[in-house]
């Protein structure tokens, strides 16, 4: 059962909502990857990626590891599943009320009258 109202799900969505963590998960989908290879195609500081490497290990969604001096970041996707879960219930919803919708139409579509062809 998909939980609604989870401090984990907040976090999640919180680390999603920025284009840069969303870019920098993008990158990790296809391997490990150090603070500062995820900070290469961005303007920003190895300090500023470091912030926002922090808010997706907050929310679950990146674990680090340290090999010397060098942080490297993996994506963990257990929390993705999560809220893909929350929106797999909304699709659901959706889905139904479109299904409903589409009867309604097919059935005022049978009940006009055939066009006149004169």
């Amino acid at each position: 059962m998909v939980e609604y109202q989870s401090p984990h799900l907040d976090a999640v969505f919180h680390a999603l909502s920025d284009p840069t963590r969303r870019a920098m998960l993008h990158r990790l989908s296809a391997g490990k990857h150090s603070v500062s290879q995820l900070a290469e195609p961005f303007d920003m500081s190895l300090a500023g990626a470091s912030k926002h490497v922090k808010v997706l290990e907050a929310a679950g969604l990146v674990s680090r590891h340290v090999e010397g001096r060098t942080h490297y970041c993996r994506l963990e996707a257990a929390r993705l599943a999560e809220a893909q879960a929350w929106f797999r219930y909304y699709e659901r919803f959706w889905s139904d009320r479109l299904d409903a919708l589409q009867n309604i139409l097919e059935a005022e579509d049978r009940q006009k009258p055939p066009a006149d062809k004169g």
